[in-house]
């Protein structure tokens, strides 16, 4: 076994890696590969590795890490490391390959000086953590220091659900139900099931979206989730504009400093107009976000990763949060209903939520589990 770094050579290889072994749940793309895995600033080259077939120069295996980089304008990350990816193929596994990536990616991250590796959650991560179904890979990783943290989930609503009529059946499945993941190293320890999922990624911690209230401010019944936009007195929402940036990246520096401002300044960087945006304003000021993503978006966003396991356009929905100052007013779950009701304005209506433990808050709009993940991390003894 040869073991070569990792760059843009190897890229098809890895595509097509990735899709014989866990494809029909997670389908990879060139562009989404080269965008998370190549492209991103944070990749750690020296600890981004492919194992190949001597003889004749098959890849079987990769594993990519990424670190948090002193040129990032913001501090969250600061001192963590990522194994973005692990994968070997099934038919070369307990030959120790994935035990020698692994190694060649912490030993570079050490180097480093991180101190905490967590598997997946990375900067332009694939997946918050390791997925349910890979039981045996958890227990591989848990052998070798890491230690198993929060559950997290990826929501998904069918259309029948965006409209406010749940369907009997819940989700609407893909059309395989063949689990096979990525970050597999061990053989998947089952077939069966079990999935959920969770909105937006983190910010500070902090960011749990007000709880709204089943009935408008009128005491009325509200229609149909996404047929109307919600109604406050002192309240309204609107998709963004790009005149929109500064006022956003203020409000963003302001009530939620770290991971989501760096994604809204990458977004505009990115060449983003404001679109992928919706804004609560109160007294012309913005006081609450929600993220919406369709298939015009800049950049290939985390909760529309997947799309092409559906033959409908696929929307997403997350991150979201509310000013703290103006919570527990129901503007939380109303900016949800009003990114669905955008979202449902451009034709879209499947729509999936990741990154999220909210599953009750988000299930009130009609959304359900979809994909599960464990988050797992190890301490490192830096020098």
């Amino acid at each position: 076994m040869e073991y070569h770094p990792w760059s843009s050579k190897w890229l098809d290889a890895v595509c097509q890696l990735w899709n014989e072994q866990c494809g029909d749940r997670f389908p990879m793309r060139p562009e989404l590969l080269r965008q998370n895995s190549l492209d991103d600033p944070h990749l750690l080259p020296e600890g981004s590795w492919v194992a190949v077939e001597k003889e004749n120069q098959r890849l079987v295996g990769v594993v990519i890490a990424k670190k948090w980089s002193e040129a990032d304008p913001v501090t969250w990350g600061k001192g963590s490391g990522w194994i973005q990816a692990l994968l070997v193929d099934r038919a070369c596994r307990r030959q120790g390959i994935g035990a020698e990536l692994l190694k060649r990616a912490e030993s570079a991250l050490f180097q480093q000086n991180v101190e905490k590796i967590s598997l997946g959650s990375d900067w332009w991560h694939y997946f918050p953590g390791v997925p349910d179904e890979e039981q045996e890979t958890m227990r591989w990783a848990e052998k070798r220091g890491y230690i198993a943290g929060k559950q997290l989930f990826d929501l998904i609503s069918s259309p029948e659900e965006t409209a406010g009529n749940r369907s009997a059946s819940g989700v609407g499945q893909p059309a395989t139900g063949k689990e096979q993941l990525a970050f597999s190293v061990g053989q998947p320890a089952t077939g069966k099931e079990q999935l959920a999922f969770s909105v937006g990624q983190p910010a500070t911690g902090k960011e749990r979206p007000a709880s709204g209230v089943e009935q408008s401010v009128s005491g009325k019944e509200r229609p149909a989730f996404g047929t109307e936009l919600p109604t406050f007195a002192e309240v309204t929402f609107r998709e963004g504009k790009p005149e929109d940036r500064d006022a956003l990246m203020a409000f963003f520096n302001r009530c939620f400093p770290g991971r989501w401002e760096y994604e809204a300044l990458c977004y505009f960087e990115k060449g983003g107009t404001g679109r992928e945006f919706v804004l609560a304003e109160k007294n012309g000021e913005i006081i609450g976000f929600c993220r919406i993503n369709d298939d015009r978006s800049p950049i290939i966003a985390q909760n529309v990763y997947w799309a092409p396991l559906f033959a409908d356009e696929l929307g997403g929905i997350g991150p979201l949060g509310i000013d703290p100052q103006e919570r527990k007013f129901g503007y939380g779950r109303a900016v949800v209903e009003a990114g669905i009701y955008f979202l449902r304005q451009r034709g879209i209506e499947r729509i999936c939520i990741d990154w999220t433990d909210l599953v009750d808050f988000y299930r009130k709009l009609g959304f359900e589990v979809w994909k599960g993940y464990r988050s797992y991390s190890k301490i490192l003894n830096v020098r």
